[in-house]
């Protein structure tokens, strides 16, 4: 399936995703000024209960955006337990443009399974009247071409629970039943402070609102440094999917945020203890191999509707190499 000149030129033609692609800023400022991400609509679980999403080998694949942070933990999480030859990947265009996600960069113009070229394709087949922003991740019925779960906060506990049938062999636990509850609640803090707290910074519309989540970042992350200065982990010897959500933001930070979303107090590298457990998590294999700092660089300083760079120029630093450096985090493990 290709795209003619005609489709990409005539914004008739594109009216929808124009709509979904640009919807963020009318619904998610609020009137002080402050950012509210949107929440997931297509959120049906994945299981074995009626009304549920089968869960089957060959029959889903993956949306996502070397940008973004959410979907870039599923990804992690997807190679971590070995899930590659059971749901495919498909990666859009790291520079968003006016009509959303993109997958240009595959043969032809659009993915090479789904055969779409714009992320909303999906969205609107599985919702005609949908008008929130098309994201990733987005799992899709290769059949249908119908989104059907997009819910980026729960997605990698499905992965790693109901999934668990397709794991590989001694894949990790990284969501044991005894530490759930705690890694719920932890996830719950990185999720508004850290994951979402650079958004907040980097989308307000007001001083007040900037740096009340500002002030919640740092805060955050000082505590988080301190937590790691005597274990090698978030929960310990071994990496849970706590961990996973916090390493997103952390291999963004330097690279954009600190720039992009005006989080300056602190570099990542003047972290000693987040600087350290950062570079641990970005040498064990499923981090740093699903890790594109240049695509994320293009991403949030190159893409519509992110941040104000109209000239588009992508900075050339901060130097990368320095996350192979030695880390000597193994020390802390009790083990």
């Amino acid at each position: 399936m290709s795209v003619s000149k005609e489709q990409l030129s005539n914004p008739i033609d594109l009216k929808k995703e124009s709509k979904i692609a640009t919807s963020e800023a009318i619904h998610e400022i609020q009137g002080d000024g402050s950012f509210r991400r949107q929440k997931n609509r297509f959120t049906t679980p994945f299981g074995d209960e009626k009304g549920e999403l089968p869960v089957e080998a060959g029959r889903y694949r993956l949306l996502w955006a070397p940008i973004c942070p959410w979907a870039h933990r599923s990804v992690i999480v997807r190679k971590l337990l070995g899930l590659e030859d059971v749901i495919s990947l498909g990666t859009a265009n790291p520079i968003r443009t006016e009509y959303g996600w993109e997958f240009s960069l595959d043969e032809g113009g659009v993915d090479p399974v789904l055969g779409i070229r714009y992320l909303s394709e999906v969205y609107v087949n599985a919702d005609s009247e949908y008008a929130g922003r098309a994201t990733v991740p987005a799992v899709v019925d290769i059949q249908t071409k119908k989104v059907v779960n997009n819910d980026y906060f729960k997605l990698t506990n499905y992965l790693e629970t109901v999934w668990s049938p397709f794991h590989k062999q001694d894949a990790p636990d990284l969501y044991p039943e005894n530490l759930q509850k705690e890694i719920d609640e932890l996830n719950e803090v990185i999720f508004h402070d850290i994951n979402n707290g650079v958004y907040k910074c980097g989308f307000a519309r007001s001083q007040e609102a900037y740096e009340k989540a500002y002030d919640a970042l740092f805060n955050r992350l000082d505590e988080l440094e301190e937590r790691l200065s005597n274990q090698r982990y978030l929960f310990g010897d071994y990496i849970t999917d706590s961990d996973v959500r916090l390493y997103v933001t952390l291999a963004r930070f330097d690279v954009a945020y600190h720039t992009a979303f005006k989080t300056n107090r602190n570099r990542l590298i003047d972290f000693e203890n987040l600087w350290g457990y950062a570079r641990d998590l970005y040498q064990t294999p499923g981090f740093g191999d699903t890790t594109d700092f240049e695509a994320i660089k293009k991403g949030y300083f190159a893409s519509a509707n992110v941040i104000e760079n109209p000239l588009k120029i992508i900075p050339k630093g901060p130097d990368v190499s320095v996350w192979n450096t030695p880390h000597h985090r193994e020390q802390l493990s009790s083990n």
